[in-house]
């Protein structure tokens, strides 16, 4: 016998549970595997649980069954009294009854559940035009719906890009004092939803004024407020010029552009009085689809006119008008803004492989708008949405957006390169009547000086003579 044998006591619990320790490590498994099943039988009780009060807080007549338990022929005698002879209503009324007493099939949960939300909708839509009309009837503004919500302001006040205004506050951008610019709008709807949006659709969208209206006195006073609540908040901060912080408190220039559609705005011409009483420019932006109201628009410093495509198909692509008859409102837009005895610009945002590729089309629009500038600028990217597909491929270089205007300017006439900004991505088109209207500008300010140099020689003269 090996004598080391004699040193273990096979009789010991230990030396038991090391030999069959295998059959324990099983064991412990086995537990740990009949918990697991435990809780997920309990989850899926608890998820049926959770599911009865999500449709309960519907309306929903609803109960937890376990299917176990569950004999259909109990409630054949439930359903077999349920009346047969009533009128149309009723009868719709009883099915659905039916539909939401009856045993329902698990696949059958979702097309129910559609099917009241559609009619939560659709009741939703009829008192809304029910609402409408009384207000058609009765006159009363009052009783429309407001165009933001407080979600929604919260939405488009996040998307507002302060770091800017620290920007604007120590440069000047082209030619005016940017610093010294007010971004607002008297309109958050929009007839498009434009793939490029910034404010990834956000705002409410129509065809037509269908919200409370705020007074035009109230939108600039507020409008005044904010921007010069923004502006203070970059007091003292590093590189903030003391003097360019003073001019942007004073409001020079008003860029009606911030969201939606402006000239949607029933009293766009009153709004726009009142900036121009306040010694405040106007730089209106519209996407094309108002011709009438283009028609009916007060002259402002600057009328703009987006111009995202310049066919058809590309234009509904890229804008996603609302408007049915969308390109023949462009057009008429256009021809609109050719018969404003204004200044007048073109605005192309350029999307890489959406819309750069038809020039001849652009000169023809040109042509048809007669603008005195057109602004090209490429596209922004502004993140990743639901709402659009654009990704950084889409963003031109700055070299493609020069080579892109360089072209479209050798196919229309009497329109030259006027400037360039490559940190905005932009180059200024413009007519060459501008340039000759700044010549006679130029040269009838060379003569009032040169008068005014006579008249003051002059007057020297006769106090020396007397």
């Amino acid at each position: 016998m090996d004598p080391s044998l004699d040193t273990w006591n096979f009789s010991s619990p230990l030396i038991s549970l090391w030999i069959n320790r295998f059959y324990i490590y099983l064991g412990f498994a086995f537990g740990i595997s009949l918990w697991i099943c435990f809780q997920i039988v309990i989850r899926k009780q608890g998820f049926a649980a959770s599911l009865a009060e999500a449709v309960t807080s519907l309306g929903l007549p609803v109960a937890v069954i376990n299917l176990q338990e569950y004999d259909p022929d109990d409630h054949l005698v439930e359903e077999e009294e349920e009346p047969f002879e009533s009128t149309s209503e009723e009868e719709s009324g009883t099915e659905d009854h039916q539909n939401l007493n009856s045993v329902v099939d698990v696949e059958d949960l979702g097309k129910i559940m559609n099917c009241v939300k559609k009619e939560k909708r659709e009741k939703e839509l009829q008192e809304e035009k029910s609402t409408l009309v009384r207000n058609a009837m009765k006159g009363e503004a009052s009783e429309r719906r407001a165009m933001i919500t407080p979600a929604l302001r919260e939405a488009l006040t996040k998307q507002v890009d302060a770091p800017r205004e620290r920007r604007l506050l120590q440069t000047y951008i082209l030619w005016y004092e940017s610093h010294r610019c007010m971004e607002t709008t008297p309109s958050l709807a929009c007839a498009n939803k434009c793939v490029f949006c910034w404010r990834h659709h956000t705002n409410p969208v129509g065809t037509e004024w269908r919200w409370k209206m705020d007074q035009p006195e109230m939108i600039l006073k507020e409008a005044i407020e904010n921007h010069q609540n923004m502006i203070k908040q970059f007091k003292g901060v590093p590189g903030v010029r003391e003097d360019r912080f003073e001019e942007g408190m004073m409001v020079k220039h008003c860029a009606l552009s911030l969201v939606g559609e402006p000239i949607m705005y029933p009293e766009i011409n009153r709004f726009l009085k009142l900036l121009h009483e306040c010694k405040i420019s106007s730089f209106l932006v519209t996407n094309a689809q108002f011709p009438v109201e283009i028609r009916n628009l007060k002259p402002v410093t600057q009328l703009y006119v987006s111009v995202d495509a310049s066919t058809k198909d590309s234009l509904k692509k890229i804008d996603r008008p609302l408007f049915k008859d969308f390109w023949q409102r462009f057009l008429n837009s256009l021809k609109a803004l050719a018969a404003k005895q204004q200044r007048t610009v073109y605005r192309l945002t350029l999307v890489k492989a959406w819309n750069v590729d038809e020039l001849q089309a652009y000169a023809e629009l040109v042509s048809l708008g007669n603008p005195d500038f057109i602004e090209v600028k490429g596209v922004t990217y502004c993140g990743e949405s639901s709402a659009s597909s654009l990704t950084m491929a889409n963003v031109p270089w700055h070299e493609e957006v020069v080579h892109f205007v360089r072209e479209l300017v050798a196919l229309i006439p009497n329109y030259e390169i006027a400037c360039e900004h490559e940190h905005s991505n932009c180059l200024l088109i413009a007519h060459t009547r501008v340039k000759i209207a700044q010549l006679c500008l130029l040269f009838f300010f060379f003569l009032l000086f040169i008068f005014s140099c006579l008249s003051y020689s002059g007057y020297l003269l006769v106090c020396y003579l007397s």
